[in-house]
């Protein structure tokens, strides 16, 4: 009977420490911490909502909007739709990029989730080569999204 009582006892032992383990391993990949550099992808034309601005054109600028990658799980498999000057042009994942084609001057750039309100940008697209014409999305350590121009 102390036999079993004893099996019984190291079997619930090995069974909480790899319940144990399994969760310090969860919550080590839960950290806000980049993902490997690897080059973006871009946003398949099939989640382009509203046309017209993904076609370059004589007198507009390219800007590009990139949604950095991340490990943290939380964060990784929301979508963040985008939006130009109010309207709603596509949606973001983890390390996708657009490019839209603008006219010089100050448009409105926004991001949001399910969980966030939308994060807008007063955003000055110039052809000016002093400045770059790059948005970055990325989130907070409290999972938030945020939204920044990218500086040379």
């Amino acid at each position: 009977m102390t036999r079993r009582f004893d099996c019984r006892c190291k079997a619930a032992s090995v069974a909480t420490l790899a319940c144990v383990m399994l969760i310090v391993a969860a919550l080590g990949g839960c950290a806000s911490t980049p993902a490997e550099p690897v080059p973006f992808k871009p946003v398949p034309s099939a989640r382009i909502v509203r046309s017209g601005y993904t076609e370059p054109a004589t007198g507009l600028v390219a800007v590009d909007v990139r949604r950095e990658r991340s490990r943290d799980v939380i964060v990784r498999f929301r979508d963040a739709p985008v939006y130009l000057d109010g309207e709603r042009v596509t949606d973001l994942m983890n390390g996708e990029h657009v490019v839209f084609y603008l006219s010089p001057g100050v448009h409105r750039i926004g991001v949001s989730t399910q969980f966030d309100p939308v994060v807008e940008l007063n955003f000055i697209v110039t052809a000016d080569p002093r400045y770059t014409n790059r948005a970055s999305v990325t989130f907070n350590d409290d999972h938030r999204i945020q939204l920044n121009r990218v500086a040379r």
